[in-house]
């Protein structure tokens, strides 16, 4: 399952936006280092159902299915806030690194409205340019990266040179705590322009380059604009998106609102629409809530933004495809009967044999060939899986 990081400093809505994310009960204050533990839950990445297109009902197991979308379980986990130092163990920092080894995205939660300072205190709105927020957490997480590949550095480098041991494999055992793949110190190396430089050489501007390179490839970061409600933040919010990449506005507490309204039956609302239905009469509170959420989020933004962060992390920053196995390739039937029930995440650029390789392992080394169940089409290993395929695998090792 991919792991989704939820970073920034402390007090400007991560614990709120997890919340909203997943509907579970945390701690929420206007307070720094309300959360210390990590927060573990699952939250989800949404699309429009393959069955939609296909013209039958599906039957989901491994996924939600509600309303013609599909949402796909993802980890999400919302760690202790930063603040500057952090990589020198200020505040909670090194917890807070240690809590993201496993993470393969982040989305940084920002106070778009500038109304907390660097240590996360309250200020006045405007008072602080969120850029700053950006840089500095940036800088923390370049330096970890560095901190972790200089560790023992000259030994490692002597030693790899010398053996004559292949470069990526060296340095991905090096890395190999903190989610990093072959392909990321690949493209990596090459950015940095040290694919043919000897460790040896690589000197303190080659390591910072690299550790640079390498953290931006294997950890991406979305950007989510959060208390965008207030008036103030949409002037930031549009230069934020301007020069930034994946920027997504967000008003967490709104999504929080909206979701909880939804659970206890007031409203019909599903995460990530421009609009919900009232069910219930509302009192005089409920119906401030509501209008105020409407007139300054769903009509300005089209969104809370809380359900567009997470697809922007996993299918535009991670370049994930949706990809449902099936075991009948006229029904889109597993065994048992059901309609599409798995979907899974897949790299963009994965093959038939990698999605093998996911269902489980054996079925993966026994991979012969599979089927396009949509074209009804052989396809073959060297196949690029496409975003909405519906694949059957055919095996000479059969799934448990």
């Amino acid at each position: 399952m991919i792991s989704v990081g939820l970073i920034g400093k402390t007090n400007v809505g991560k614990s709120t936006f997890f919340a909203a994310a997943t509907l579970m009960d945390v701690e929420i204050a206007n307070r720094p280092f309300v959360t210390i533990e990590p927060n573990v839950g699952i939250a989800y990445a949404k699309k429009k159902c393959v069955h939609v297109e296909l013209g039958v009902k599906c039957n989901p197991k491994n996924s939600l299915c509600i309303k013609d979308f599909r949402f796909i379980p993802v980890r999400l986990i919302d760690v202790a806030g930063l603040i500057p130092g952090a990589h020198e163990g200020r505040g909670l920092g090194n917890k807070f690194l240690d809590d993201l080894r496993k993470a393969d995205v982040l989305i940084h939660v920002i106070d778009a409205s500038g109304s907390t300072n660097e240590e996360g205190q309250p200020v006045p709105p405007g008072s602080r340019n969120p850029e700053e927020d950006l840089a500095f957490i940036e800088t923390e997480l370049d330096e970890w990266f560095l901190s972790i590949i200089k560790k023992d550095w000259e030994k490692f480098a002597r030693t790899t040179d010398l053996s004559g041991k292949d470069m990526v494999e060296a340095l991905l055992s090096k890395m190999s705590g903190v989610s990093v793949n072959r392909r990321h110190i690949i493209k990596a190396l090459k950015l940095s322009s040290l694919e043919n430089v000897k460790l040896m050489h690589w000197g303190e501007e080659g390591l910072r380059k690299f550790s640079h390179t390498l953290r931006v490839v294997s950890k991406p970061i979305v950007i989510a604009a959060n208390k965008s409600d207030l008036p103030v933040s949409r002037d930031n919010i549009k230069r934020l998106q301007s020069k930034f990449k994946h920027v997504v506005p967000v008003s967490a507490e709104s999504e929080l609102a909206l979701r909880r309204a939804s659970r206890s039956g007031i409203i019909d609302y599903v995460p990530g629409e421009a609009n919900f239905t009232i069910l219930k009469r509302l009192d005089e509170r409920q119906t401030k809530a509501m209008n105020y959420i409407k007139t300054n989020v769903l009509d300005v933004y089209g969104t809370t933004g809380v359900q567009d962060a997470l697809n922007e992390a996993v299918f535009s920053a991670l370049e994930m495809i949706a990809v449902y196995p099936v075991e009948d390739e006229r029904k889109f039937t597993n065994r048992d009967g059901d309609v599409l029930p798995d979907v899974f995440l897949m790299e963009k650029g994965s093959t038939p044999k990698d999605l093998a390789l996911a269902i489980h392992t054996d079925l993966g080394r026994g991979f012969l060939y599979a089927i396009d169940a949509k074209r009804r089409m052989r396809v073959g290993e060297e196949y690029l899986l496409q975003d909405n395929d519906v694949i059957k695998i055919v095996s000479s090792t059969a799934r448990p």
